[in-house]
């Protein structure tokens, strides 16, 4: 077994009140205490993280298909709420209570939806888009958003920029993707020190797989609506969130945010950000332990001062 990941050891589907289907699948000891995961851009529910970790703190980890991904019914036109609606319906169905939410990647701004309509206990952001979209009008964010927008790379700028121009546009062109471009893409971009994850023969086959099943149901049907909502402007009221929210980044990951999410937990009441020094955007494979603990604890602190 790779130490970075191992096959899923429940898959399953269920049903919504409008008749789609969320794909979904487990790791780890069925009576577990849950941890929700919204995977990265266009994978599937198979790629999860840390099987060693989860056998140690006897967790549950539940990977859920967004829709128009892997097993999931494809949402023309979903929104933010929409996922956060399901996740809501999908959670009360499976038993999971309000679990903490991992958010690796693409799918970080998938948990803070999640975390807005108050469906999760705490949230983890593992090397986390960042809302991009904010550098549309980065002095409102003072000389950090101003910084912020300087250091993106000039054809993400340009593609937020379409993206908030012609919204249809930009998911037609997201829609021309495809796995093996998508492959490509993470591993040219990726320092060293990813590399040496991804290129690992369990983990490669695994992520080859995730991608694959992500993109089966063509790349419109789900990445290209993700990838829209992910580069405009989130419809989120972050300076209200009332869970406990950490940031995660790698020093050497150059491609989730150009501050390491430094303006993103700025604008986050109570949110801790973690610079892991000789990691990369692969942080949720390499050091999945911390993550895990940190995530843990911060929900037994929310649910505390609830009951209190």
């Amino acid at each position: 077994m790779s130490t970075y990941v191992a096959a899923p050891v429940r898959l399953g589907e269920t049903r919504l009140p409008d008749g789609r289907l969320l794909g979904w699948s487990e790791w780890g000891p069925e009576d577990g205490a849950a941890v929700l995961f919204c995977p990265g851009a266009a994978t599937s529910r198979r790629l999860g993280c840390g099987p060693d970790a989860l056998a140690a703190r006897h967790l549950r980890l539940v990977s859920v298909d967004r829709p128009g991904l892997g097993a999931s019914t494809p949402h023309p036109g979903r929104t933010f709420a929409d996922f956060a609606a399901d996740i809501r319906y999908f959670a009360a169905q499976r038993g999971l209570g309000r679990p903490p939410v991992i958010g690796n990647s693409q799918g970080a701004p998938f948990a803070l939806a999640c975390a807005e309509a108050g469906v999760v206990s705490a949230v983890a952001l593992v090397s986390g888009a960042d809302e991009v979209a904010v550098s549309a009008d980065p002095e409102a964010y003072g000389a950090a958003g101003i910084a912020f927008a300087a250091a993106l790379p000039a054809e993400v700028r340009e593609l937020v920029a379409r993206t908030a121009a012609d919204p249809a546009g930009a998911e037609e062109f997201f829609a021309g993707f495809t796995a093996d471009a998508m492959w490509d893409l993470v591993r040219r971009h990726s320092p060293p020190c990813d590399v040496a994850v991804y290129e690992d023969p369990a983990f490669a086959a695994a992520y080859r797989r995730a991608l694959d099943e992500g993109f089966a149901q063509g790349a419109a049907a789900g990445y290209a609506r993700d990838t829209v909502l992910a580069m405009s402007r989130w419809p989120f009221a972050l300076g209200r969130l009332t869970v406990p929210v950490d940031l995660w980044y790698g020093e050497h990951d150059s491609s989730h945010s150009p501050d390491h999410g430094a303006l993103l937990a700025g604008r986050i009441p109570g949110a801790r950000r973690h610079l892991v020094p000789g990691a990369g955007g692969s942080l949720l494979w390499t050091h999945p332990e911390p993550i895990l603990a940190a995530l843990l604890n911060r929900a037994e602190e929310n649910s505390q001062l609830s009951e209190g």
